[in-house]
């Protein structure tokens, strides 16, 4: 966690108002407007969250062709900084683990200060892995999100956190939701179609932002920006066919980039603003834990499945103590082993 986080890279919580929704009913309660973008925010990744647990094969790894036939050659360099990077995704997910089995209340509303930061980190880690056995051992965070996006769009991931959104700014798409279309609400998420339409929220909003945040990028350097066929000045305003030139830099925007809205920085007030919300802190901490364990058993998975199962069970072994009898163990034994065997289990059940 000593990595140099890129300012210029970090997309605000509340970037601005697209992420209230428009039927918040009117109040003059001040604390509950005030807490309403946090609970936007929790109901996002409450959304994820429950998608993932409801979605059945959420861990059927071997029904997808990529990862049946995923068997790249580990040289020695690729199976060291893949393992470096589980170390590290695993002990910044144990960090996060001990925060969470904190039960109070107000302990887990100012841990978010340092929990959003591991939460990120621990998936980026394992990110990190699985791209180390493809021979990628880069960490600036702009070309990971592009390679991940890639790999989401040709479905090496699972259904369940296999969709993204793709297009340019105002004519944005999502796939691989069922119904993308449906307006999310500000009551916590009940039932699929909510959950789905949860993310389809996240995804728009977060590629509305990133989209916003290219153009910015873009305009503000005088050899990069678009500028009028006529009068030869800067634009000031972008139609479809500008917007359309800033797509490519935009890939494709999946779990990578709503995880990476957990970047956060001392120097951002919104982590403030979150911290002084009204929500269920509880409910959140538990949500972002178990879908950062998810995450991370995916990734670890194809790391498995290219070392082998007894080389990844023999490196587990060398583990400190607090790993090799701990959650690491326990994903290897009850998720990762039967993915390498082509076992399907029946539901997401509890995270490992």
């Amino acid at each position: 966690m000593n990595e140099e986080l890129d300012e210029t890279l970090i997309i605000p919580l509340f970037p601005d108002a697209t992420e209230t929704p428009s039927e918040a009913p009117a109040t003059n309660d001040e604390a509950w407007r005030k807490s309403i973008p946090a609970q936007v925010f929790l109901n996002h990744y409450f959304g994820i969250h429950y998608h993932v647990r409801n979605t059945p094969d959420a861990w059927a790894l071997h029904e997808i062709p990529a990862f049946a036939r995923y068997q790249p050659e580990l040289s020695g360099r690729r199976l060291d900084e893949a393992k470096r990077m589980l170390l590290n995704s695993w002990n910044t997910e144990y960090a996060l683990r001990s925060t969470a089995a904190n039960g109070d209340e107000q302990y887990l509303r100012n841990a978010l200060h340092w929990t959003f930061p591991q939460a990120y980190y621990s998936m980026v880690f394992g990110v990190r892995a699985f791209l180390a056995t493809q021979g990628f051992y880069g960490s600036n965070d702009e070309i990971i999100r592009q390679r991940v996006g890639r790999l989401v769009a040709t479905a090496h991931y699972p259904r369940a956190i296999g969709f993204y959104a793709s297009g340019h700014y105002g004519d944005f798409r999502v796939y691989r939701l069922s119904v993308p279309g449906v307006a999310p609400s500000l009551t916590l998420v009940g039932n699929p179609r909510e959950a789905q339409a949860q993310i389809a929220q996240f995804l728009r909003t977060t590629r509305t932002a990133k989209a916003k945040q290219i153009r910015q990028d873009v305009q503000a350097n005088p050899n990069t920006a678009l500028r009028s066929e006529k009068t030869g000045n800067i634009l000031q305003k972008f139609d479809a066919r500008h917007w359309q030139k800033l797509t490519p830099r935009l890939g494709y925007t999946t779990f990578y980039d709503l995880m990476s809205r957990l970047k956060i920085s001392a120097n951002y007030r919104e982590i403030e603003r979150f911290v002084e919300a009204d929500i269920d802190f509880k409910l959140f901490h538990f949500s972002l834990l178990d879908l950062v364990s998810y995450l991370n058993g995916i990734h670890e998975a194809y790391v498995a499945k290219a070392m082998g199962e007894e080389a990844y069970r023999e490196f587990v072994g060398t583990l400190p103590d607090y790993l090799r009898h701990g959650f690491v163990r326990n994903r290897f034994e009850t998720r990762i082993k039967p993915a390498l065997m082509g076992l399907r289990e029946p539901s997401y059940q509890q995270a490992a």
